[in-house]
């Protein structure tokens, strides 16, 4: 019982994969296949999230906002926040790696696929279970991208770079750059509701189980690649 419950105690670093990159362009097929399962993971989960109707994550409500107001598909909208994102790290001098890229492109592509796909739900309840499933598939999908050590997402890079510059705790950066990002998308007119609230309380959980699952695959051996934060 002790071993079960020490499996979903949330890690409070980033563990070293025999996957985990030594650079952030050091691409091998293992590692490129397990970069874009993770991401094609967060993009299925941020669908549901979508469909459910509930509420969707911050940036995808920013994005949500932005496709409302231009009249292009989610995925586009999402692909210009993550460019836009990009161009605030010129002056942060945060450098990009090929999974800052790939975070920008497939996530925009699974995500536009998996709403013009996945089914909304039309019973009661299922808009709940599309929720949580989305929540779990983006925490875990998160772990497993951050953990090929390729480069931070876009968001990821802005509040990371701005925590180097500034000196400001990390919790209160990311705090701004979500509320900044909910606020500009619900005035263009992005989704908030149960599920927005969900996401914050939950996802930081998630991605710290998640993991604490990666570490004790088989095979694999914890080490602290970044400080506790």
């Amino acid at each position: 019982m002790k071993f079960f419950l020490s499996l979903f105690a949330p890690a409070r670093s980033v563990p070293k994969t025999s996957w985990s990159a030594p650079a952030l362009w050091a691409l091998t097929p293992k590692r490129l296949l397990i970069l874009l399962f993770g991401l094609t993971l967060m993009g299925i989960g941020g669908s549901l999230l979508v469909q459910s109707e509930l509420g969707n994550p911050p940036w995808t409500v920013l994005a949500q906002g932005l496709s409302v107001q231009l009249g292009i598909p989610l995925g586009w909208a999402f692909f210009i926040v993550s460019c836009l994102v990009l161009l605030v790290w010129i002056p942060l001098k945060v450098m990009p790696g090929f999974g800052t890229i790939a975070n920008a492109v497939w996530f925009a592509v699974v995500l536009q696929i998996g709403t013009s796909v996945l089914p909304k739900p039309t019973e009661l309840g299922y808009d709940f279970a599309f929720a949580i499933v989305g929540i779990l598939l983006i925490g875990f999908g998160t772990a497993v991208y951050i953990s090929c050590g390729l480069g931070p997402g876009p968001r990821d890079g802005w509040m990371l770079g701005l925590v180097k510059r500034t000196g400001i705790q990390i919790w209160k950066i990311r705090f701004s750059i979500e509320a900044f990002a909910l606020l500009i998308g619900f005035l263009l007119g992005g989704k908030v509701g149960v599920g927005t609230v969900l996401v914050v309380l939950l996802i930081g959980q998630i991605i710290a189980i998640s993991f604490t699952l990666l570490s004790r695959l088989p095979g694999e051996e914890k080490r602290e690649l970044m400080p506790e934060v």
